[in-house]
């Protein structure tokens, strides 16, 4: 992810409360988002269990990555029928949950998805994953290709399930969502920085300005957590998509 829009807005908005973003494996998400380290996230569905809200955003095209001396470079798109004879890569930590993979398996599944782009490099074999794992995992000497007929990631924010959450969550959640600071929830960013300029006490001693979020676990803290291609925040986790090799 790449949360960048997201957190100019949110320091526009709120530039008293820090939004601070953690880097998190899709595996390590969900448990981050659980355990409290995090007040929301950036996760690919489906969530499993009832304990977390989600949001769809977008759903995230699939590539192959393949060298940039095979065939496959030389053209825009491949089918998963065109995979048929190549020997696929399935990495443990896959994110695309395959009823069956394309391609030829592999004797042996590789660790991570990092630890298979190196055996594409090597010349082993290709990888298929959510694009932008093949833009985080770039090297000059691979490229990627769109590739059709096959599964595909959504991404979602996602925050520990409540009957209504935080202010500051949701605060970040209207700002992923698009809100402006003229709605609802979002004038709640401007009353709170509105608290700073209180008028002086009878005591002739200055209010102490309001806290965000005042009475939430998320007082003073970012809103959510960053997550790359699983991410979390104690406000917020992301990141902007890089060019096409």
């Amino acid at each position: 992810m790449t949360p960048s829009k997201w957190v100019r807005i949110w320091n526009e908005r709120l530039p008293d409360v820090p939004l601070t973003l953690h880097a998190v494996t899709p595996a390590e998400a969900f448990g981050a988002l659980r355990e409290g380290a995090a007040d929301a996230g950036f996760v690919r569905l489906p969530v499993d269990g009832d304990d977390l809200s989600a949001i769809p955003l977008y759903t995230e095209t699939t590539v192959v990555v393949v060298p940039k001396d095979h065939l496959f470079a030389e053209v825009e798109e491949v089918s998963a029928e065109d995979l048929a004879d190549e020997l696929v890569l399935h990495p443990l930590d896959d994110t695309l949950g395959w009823e069956r993979p394309p391609g030829r398996p592999a004797f042996e599944r590789p660790a991570t998805t990092a630890d298979a782009v190196e055996l594409v490099a090597a010349g082993v074999g290709l990888l298929a994953v959510p694009q932008s794992l093949a833009r985080l995992h770039h090297r000059k000497d691979l490229t990627y290709r769109t590739l059709n007929e096959v599964p595909q990631s959504r991404v979602a924010l996602a925050w520990p399930a409540a009957d209504e959450a935080p202010d500051l969550v949701e605060e970040f959640i209207g700002i992923v969502r698009g809100r402006t600071v003229n709605s609802t929830r979002g004038r709640r960013a401007e009353e709170r920085k509105g608290q700073k300029e209180q008028k002086p006490a009878k005591s002739g001693k200055p209010a102490k300005s309001g806290k965000p979020g005042a009475g939430s676990r998320t007082a003073g803290r970012p809103a959510a957590r960053k997550g790359g291609t699983g991410g979390s925040a104690r406000g917020g986790r992301s990141g902007k998509p890089r060019r096409r090799s």
